[in-house]
């Protein structure tokens, strides 16, 4: 029996770091679209929905001829989870059909490509989790915390350096994806949890949207690698 696995996608109106962040041009379109475009031409994939609080963003979604879910403002804050938003969105898909899988996608990460959606979905069945974060091996990194007025080496000892090929594999979740099933988060009320697997995608498709600096940044990488 075919599965029904839906892609949602949560774009808020409002943003700290840039106002109206999805909306601002990259590379000559709207950041949201570029998330919808990886979206509407992923393989295997039943359905595509858009959630947010704003008319402009949706507006931008119903010209895809997506799927358009009001959020509602008391879970569109700054200091709203996205697990509101996608628990938010299931409960509402769910009053007409039964959803079996879901691909979350951040619609911040405008460098990722619609063969990484399928990728990770085809490991997610594969390998049957019930979770699933995108990722990146991180390599040699060598990562440190400030602790009080001093500083502490969190993965690696600094007075035993190893050498780069005795480190193990480290990996970063990305946040450009997550695959769970709406049973796991409405359980764990988190996208992750039971048997999680990870999906690597190349280290430079994990940079984000985040502050104005990464427009550019972004844009750079895109048209030397995607476009």
């Amino acid at each position: 029996m075919k599965k029904n696995i839906v892609i949602i996608i949560l774009a808020r109106g409002g943003s700290k770091g840039i106002p109206k962040k999805n909306l601002k041009k990259i590379c000559g379109k709207p950041l949201v679209s570029w998330t919808i475009e990886h979206a509407i031409h992923a393989k295997k994939i039943s359905s595509v929905w858009l959630s947010s609080d704003s008319d402009q963003i949706l507006k931008i979604g119903r010209g895809y001829g997506i799927n358009l879910i009001k959020r509602p403002k008391n879970i569109s804050k700054d200091s709203s989870s996205s697990v509101s938003g996608w628990i938010h969105a299931i409960s509402l898909i769910e009053k007409n059909e039964k959803i079996d899988i879901v691909i979350a996608l951040q619609p911040t990460s405008p460098l990722r490509e619609s063969k990484d959606i399928e990728k990770g979905l085809k490991e997610f069945q594969k390998n049957q989790y019930d979770s699933m974060f995108s990722g990146a091996d991180i390599g040699d990194f060598y990562i440190w915390k400030k602790q009080n007025t001093s500083l502490k080496s969190i993965n690696y000892n600094y007075k035993n350096r190893k050498r780069r090929q005795e480190i193990e594999p480290q990996y970063v979740e990305n946040g450009s994806f997550f695959i769970f099933t709406p049973k796991i988060i409405k359980k764990y009320n988190n996208q992750l949890g039971g048997r999680i697997g990870i999906s690597l995608m190349e280290f430079w498709k994990s940079f984000q949207i985040d502050d104005a600096t990464d427009i550019e940044f972004c844009e750079t990488i895109m048209k030397h690698y995607l476009l």
